[in-house]
């Protein structure tokens, strides 16, 4: 059941309050309590799911993804929020009430969070100069054994940003000459959206407890039915 706040109405499409629903997110008390409860545990799992000899890997961003759009779908219905996305929409993880959403993930300090994925120098200046935020963000800051928490950065919001500091101090190139793994959203700018005032933001503590896991345990299963 959702909270009161919310709606999966369709006519909320007519009437220009469809971002009011994914704010309402942010404020509502009940679901506050159950985002601040479950998150640290399923992100945990996500990253005891994507491990290797306790090595973290690149895969966690789509478990993390996954569980913030089943978030999604837990708080607004499965009629509202689409998940099939084309691939050449790349800056679009999720559509809430037709409106594209954006997901961000990152362990630790504001950096290093990617917009895009490449090796080619020329293509990642090329994008620096052409880049425009087309949707709005969650972002989500994991800070194991300290509070972070999971933002809402609206769309105008990076817009005017990015107009204020300018390209050059918003997108961080990676160094010439060598291999890296994309373009990112300076620690400037994260900080400038962080506080920002149209940014919702729910506090969370990020503390890991003991999970009993065993990534073979759900394939077993299935081997073992008849």
């Amino acid at each position: 059941m959702l909270p009161k706040t919310f709606s999966n109405d369709q006519n909320l499409l007519l009437n220009g309050d469809i971002m009011k629903q994914l704010k309402d997110l942010f404020e509502d008390k009940s679901a506050i309590i159950k985002i601040k409860e479950k998150l640290p545990d399923l992100f945990h799992l996500a990253e005891l799911e994507s491990s290797r000899a306790g090595k973290i890997g690149m895969e966690v961003g789509v478990v993390r993804e996954r569980i913030i759009v089943a978030m999604m779908i837990n708080f607004f219905g499965k009629k509202v929020v689409e998940t099939e996305i084309a691939t050449t929409k790349a800056e679009i993880d999720v559509i809430i009430f037709k409106k594209p959403i954006s997901i961000k993930t990152i362990t630790g300090n504001l950096s290093g969070v990617k917009l895009i994925w490449t090796v080619d120098w020329d293509k990642a200046k090329e994008f620096q100069q052409e880049y425009k935020p087309s949707c709005d963000m969650i972002f989500i800051q994991i800070v194991w054994g300290k509070a972070g928490g999971i933002f809402l950065f609206l769309k105008e919001a990076q817009q005017k940003i990015l107009s204020a500091i300018g390209r050059e101090k918003y997108i961080k190139l990676p160094s010439r000459g060598t291999n890296p793994r994309g373009v990112e959203i300076s620690k400037e700018a994260l900080q400038k959206l962080t506080e920002h005032k149209s940014t919702k933001m729910i506090e969370i503590d990020w503390i890991k407890k003991d999970i009993d896991f065993n990534p073979y345990k759900r394939w077993l299963e299935y081997w073992r039915e008849k």
